[in-house]
Formats: C-alpha cells, structure tokens, sequence
C-alpha cells in the first residue's frame, strides 16, 4: 500500500467560479475548486442544516448503509492538467456476504461530501502531496476582510 498523508478540510471559500476547497495536514495546504453546489452540500454539513429534503450525498451514504456499507476512507491519488482524481473506498459486510472493501473512482468533491457527512478520513497520497505546492499564503489572502469573492455565491461558512 502506498504511503499516504491525512488532510482535512481546513477552509470552503466562495469564488467567482465556485468554491475554493482547502484541504492541509498541519504544515501545508492545497486548494482546488469545486461546483458552487457541492459547496453548499459541504458547508451545510459543516454548519449543522440538514437540508429539507436528502441531497445527491445522503442518498448515496443512506444506500450504502441501506447495504450494510460504510466509507472507510477517501483518497486523492493523482492530478492531471490542474484536476485532481480520487478514489472512494466501501466496506460492506451484511447477512448476504462476508466483508468486501470496493474502491470507487470518484471526484474529490465527492468524496469530500461524504467524508464529512460519515467522519471518514481524508487523505493524498504522500508522492503527490509532496509535489504540490503549499497554499497556505493564498489562503490567509483570501480570508482578509474585504478579499473580493462573487455576491452572488453560495453563502459559505469560513471553515
């Protein structure tokens, strides 16, 4: 198994083409953007509003449950031309099998709306960690007062 390091959701920003995700581990952070409505599916976790109605994620965490499956983790393992790639993993075990582990391709945004719905970790691998660059400093400029996002955003929560 590759070595991997554990990140966690460290901000949600709004922006003028979405969200901004910052993902550290203490010492460093990344950032990638996301659809301005997985943001909100994000942030309304993080903020304690369930939605009225279940959204895309609590449908798909009440089915895996409904099958006697749980997220055991979520990992980043590549990016390619300014896109980060994931991948889900499922362990299910039920009265009709034994445990089974499945490992899903999935959209870090995705599996960051699950993760924060199941307590899940979150990691990257370690190779790719280490070639990012560290943005930290983007995001202390972005939570100064008056840093210009889009009105018309989502109203995230600063994490």
């Amino acid at each position: 198994m590759p070595a991997l390091t554990r990140v966690e959701l460290i901000a949600l920003l709004p922006t003028t083409a979405g969200c901004a995700v910052f993902l550290g581990d203490g010492e460093k952070s990344i950032v990638f953007y996301i659809d301005p409505s997985v943001g909100q599916s994000i942030n309304a976790v993080m903020i304690g509003q369930p939605p009225a109605r279940p959204m895309t994620h609590d449908l798909l965490m009440l089915t895996l449950q409904a099958f006697g499956a749980i997220v055991s983790r979520a990992v980043i393992v590549r990016m390619e031309n300014e896109v980060y790639y994931a991948r889900l993993i499922c362990e299910a075990a039920n009265e009709i099998m034994e445990r089974k582990i499945v490992e899903l391709d999935a959209r870090p945004s995705d599996c960051l709306a699950l993760v924060v719905r199941t307590g899940a970790p979150l990691y990257v691998l370690t190779e790719l960690w280490e070639q990012l660059d560290d943005m930290s400093d983007v995001l202390k400029e972005m939570r100064k007062p008056g840093f210009e996002g889009d009105d018309r955003a989502p109203d995230l929560g600063i994490l």
